[in-house]
């Protein structure tokens, strides 16, 4: 499985923006051929952090996701909100197989 774990920081006035966007853009993902797991986490302790959790059966997979309608959306409504650059890590998803 091919994971990509992304963090992301957000501006404390965009936190509630950020949160519907991000909803609609995991409510397509989890939809797309490939995709194993979309999962939206926020920090308890700081509001404006989350983590986007991706898990695609392949990096094609995963690679096609960046281009769809949804993402491009996505990226495009949330880049200004961010209040450092977002950050995105590729793991090898173990288990579950």
């Amino acid at each position: 499985m091919y994971v990509t774990v992304v963090f992301v920081k957000v501006k404390k006035e965009k936190i509630l923006d950020f949160i519907q966007a991000t909803k609609i853009n995991h409510e397509s993902s989890v939809k797309e051929n490939g995709n194993r797991r979309f999962d939206i986490l926020q920090l308890s302790e700081d509001d404006s952090k989350f983590i986007l959790y991706e898990a695609y059966s392949d990096e094609t997979e995963a690679k096609k996701h960046k281009e769809t309608s949804h993402y491009l959306k996505w990226r495009d409504t949330v880049s200004d909100w961010m209040d450092e650059p977002r950050k995105g890590i590729v793991y090898k998803g173990l288990f579950p197989e």
